[in-house]
């Protein structure tokens, strides 16, 4: 009986207006802002599961070993000879299809919204079990687009250019991220000199973190004898990045941006670092005759190229990959995020409170009203206005669906693809890798030169 007012708050949830929470008490109180936005990065993560499994030729094997009639369910199912259908690039473009059309939907259902209390915004914050539905009824209809070889070819394009813009959006949040950071933990040292002291380790951390990056680069992924791409671009990389610590000196930057530091090029010379290494082990491999043997070079000290170990990095850019699109996704679409990206306007006067979650803190101020239920509490913080765009809210999720598309299936290079083989031995991969570096280095530098070149327009 006591789960009876938790059933009847989820069923409101599922099929409602209501917000979601959870049925445990002892959990914190969420506000419906971030509540609706990690259930829709739950719906985008099991997707992106799914399109991974579909690329999966192990998790494709174990399913024929395991299920029963696993062949003859195919056929019923009108999947094809063992589902083959459902595996391979062809299936993941028609899911994310699929989810794109989803996402894209809401972006134009939820134009215009300023506040919790309408209608539409309604559908935005609730109904979750029948937005499921329309999920996958999305994914599942894609199976059936006439025409098949030439959507997929269009579709590749699309996503494409989207997946590219969504890279960018990705890079410039970076950015965002460690002027941040920065001016966040800056704003503490006027008060507790500690402060001060976490920037100074953080920032020689960061650094070390770099230089140690670009050595061990140095050492395993050049030859006397070869990798000439790799020796350019890993010098290439880290005389920029040396160079980033330079930048924020000049009086004239420190005077339009007084709170500017060594921990933001710290930050970028770090994520660069990791973006080089990325692009090189992603980079097909190279031999050269060393006393009349082939040898491999130029390829991160494996044990002996076991495949346990490649999977092992493979699996931890993996993670880092999908986890930044998340981060991506949910924090684009904040006042302040928007605000630096050029998408909202922010004309309210920015008060920081140092904190070492600054990443997560609140973008407005304490609200009063909540409801409390036989779980989790709600508060209801977006009644008189939006915490976050609902429409570019979506529209960032359809880019990372396009992302996501791209970046399981290998880009251009998606036939005979795996995801066991993510990013690895790939050009394509290689120099997306390589140009972000660019871009992101191009970032930083105008961030700090754009206040010179227009000061009137960065006065506030």
């Amino acid at each position: 009986m006591m789960c009876t007012p938790c059933c009847v708050s989820q069923l409101a949830c599922c099929c409602g207006s209501a917000a979601c929470s959870c049925c445990c008490n002892c959990c914190p109180k969420i506000k419906q802002s971030t509540g609706t936005r990690i259930m829709y990065a739950f719906y985008f993560l099991l997707v992106t599961v799914i399109c991974a499994i579909m690329m999966s030729p192990t998790v494709e094997n174990g399913m024929k070993k395991n299920i029963p009639f696993y062949s003859k369910l195919c056929e019923k199912m009108n999947a094809g000879e063992n589902c083959k259908t459902l595996v391979g690039y062809a299936a993941v473009y028609k899911m994310c299809f699929g989810m794109a059309c989803f996402f894209f939907f809401f972006s134009i259902l939820t134009i215009r919204i300023n506040n919790s209390t309408g209608c539409r915004a309604a559908i935005h914050n609730g109904f979750w079990l029948l937005k499921f539905i329309l999920l996958a009824g999305c994914c599942t209809g894609a199976f059936f687009i006439p025409q098949e070889e030439t959507f997929l070819k269009v579709w590749r394009y699309i996503g494409a250019a989207g997946g590219s813009f969504f890279l960018l959006i990705q890079l410039m949040l970076l950015v965002e991220f460690a002027h941040r950071w920065n001016t966040n933990w800056s704003s503490g040292v006027e008060y507790n000199r500690l402060w001060y002291a976490a920037l100074a380790l953080v920032t020689l951390i960061l650094f070390s973190i770099a230089v140690g990056a670009v050595i061990f680069m140095g050492v395993y992924y050049t030859h006397p004898e070869g990798c000439l791409l790799n020796k350019i671009f890993l010098g290439i990389n880290g005389s920029l990045c040396l160079i980033g610590p330079c930048s924020p000196s000049p009086p004239y930057i420190q005077k339009l941006q007084p709170k500017s530091g060594l921990l933001q090029p710290g930050v970028i010379s770090v994520y660069v670092m990791y973006l080089t290494f990325s692009a090189f082990s992603s980079k097909p491999k190279e031999t050269v005759d060393v006393d009349g043997v082939n040898k491999t070079v130029c390829v991160f000290p494996y044990n002996s190229g076991s495949e346990s170990d490649k999977q092992i990095v493979t699996g931890l850019g993996a993670v880092i990959l999908f986890a930044c699109i998340i981060y991506s996704c949910l924090t684009s679409t904040t006042k302040r995020s928007s605000a630096a990206l050029r998408v909202y306007r922010n004309s309210e006067p920015e008060t920081e409170r140092a904190r070492c979650c600054f990443c997560f803190g609140d973008d407005t101020e304490d609200y009063d009203e909540e409801k409390t239920t036989s779980g989790q509490s709600v508060v209801y913080d977006e009644q008189e206005g939006t915490i976050y765009g609902y429409s570019y809210f979506h529209f960032v999720f359809f880019l990372g669906s396009l992302y996501v598309m791209m970046t399981t299936t290998n880009w251009f290079h998606y036939d005979d693809h795996k995801i066991e083989k993510l990013l690895d031995e790939s050009w394509s991969v290689f120099w997306i890798k390589m140009v972000s570096c660019w871009v992101c280095l191009f970032i930083y530098m105008m961030t700090l030169i754009a206040p010179m070149m227009c000061p009137k327009r960065f006065e506030a």
